[in-house]
Formats: structure tokens, sequence, C-alpha cells
């Protein structure tokens, strides 16, 4: 019995883990990102300009994704900022975008989706520069 327990155990903390690191394709990511607003201050690949031709409001995710590259719970984090939102005062973007903070996103993308998207954020490699 306690074997069975043990291995149950191990299944569910192995399911759990995998549901962290599995990405969307870029095609469902792009979607949910879209559906969920997160375009709107975002883009893929960074030297994008925001509004008025100032920064862009937010990093692009090639950028974040060369950032998080290696961090332990990186995945989890991002996810966590991502649907709480970010602290203006603890920007680490500060000077290379025009917003100050994330907004939480709780209300526009469930936490499944937004697994799914930083996931896939994750997985982009950093541009090479030429």
């Amino acid at each position: 019995m306690k074997n069975a327990l043990s291995l149950s155990a191990l299944v569910l903390s192995l399911a759990t883990s995998a549901a962290w690191a599995a990405p969307a394709s870029p095609s469902e990511a792009i979607k949910i990102a879209t559906n969920a607003g997160c375009m709107t201050c975002h883009h893929i690949e960074p030297g994008a300009k925001g509004p008025d031709g100032l920064a862009p409001i937010g990093p692009a995710w090639r950028d974040v994704s060369a950032k998080y590259q290696g961090q332990k719970d990186a995945q989890k984090s991002l996810t966590h900022i991502v649907l709480t939102g970010s602290n203006p005062y603890e920007s680490h973007w500060k000077g290379k975008v025009s917003g100050l903070a994330m907004p939480p996103n709780k209300v526009a993308i469930s936490e499944a989706d937004a697994n799914k998207v930083v996931a896939w954020i994750m997985s982009l490699e950093a541009k090479k520069q030429k």
C-alpha cells in the first residue's frame, strides 16, 4: 500500500511538472496571446516601437526568454507575473520599455493558457546580433 501511494505521488508530481513545461505551438500561443490582449504591449521580436515612436510598452518575448533562460522556476514565476501583474517599483526592464508595470491579467487569460504562452515564450531563442 505504501509503495502504491508513493507511486501515485510520483506520477502526480511528474504530471504537474510536465504541465509547467509544455509549450503551446507558435500558432496556438499567438492566438491565446492575441485574444488575451498581450500583443497590445508585447512583440515577439525585439526592436519594435511602441505608441508615438516610444520604446515598446512591454519587452519583446525573445528578450524575456533570453533574460530568464536557465533561471530556476522562471516558468512558474513568469506565469505568476502574467496573472497577478508586476511591481512598478521593481521594474527590471527600466529604460528598455515605456510601460511601468504589467497589469494583472487573470480576467483576460486562464492560468493554463498563461502557462502555455509562457512555456512557448521560454522556448524562443534570442536573435543573433549581426
